[in-house]
């Protein structure tokens, strides 16, 4: 004969209405909420750079300074090239 006990500790925490909805989209199925926060921590952790993907969009002096840069460096490989 097997007995297995789970005790979990229970912790009562506050979040705002657009907290709540957010993570609640990303519940799947019978997931629980302690899933999807430990998933999300977790993934905090690890960094991708995808974490970065939108980062500045809209931050509209960081994208003109990339755009000048970006121009510069086309315009030096072009002059580089030989014929």
């Amino acid at each position: 004969m097997h007995i297995h006990i789970r005790i979990y500790m229970v912790k009562v925490i506050s979040l705002s209405d657009e907290a709540y909805t957010k993570l609640k989209s990303k519940k799947i199925g019978d997931r629980s909420f302690s899933d999807v926060v430990i998933e999300l921590v977790d993934k905090k952790k690890e960094g991708s750079i995808m974490d970065f993907f939108g980062i500045l969009k809209n931050d509209k002096d960081a994208i003109s300074s990339f755009e000048k840069a970006y121009k510069e460096r086309k315009n030096i490989k072009l002059r580089n090239i030989k014929f």
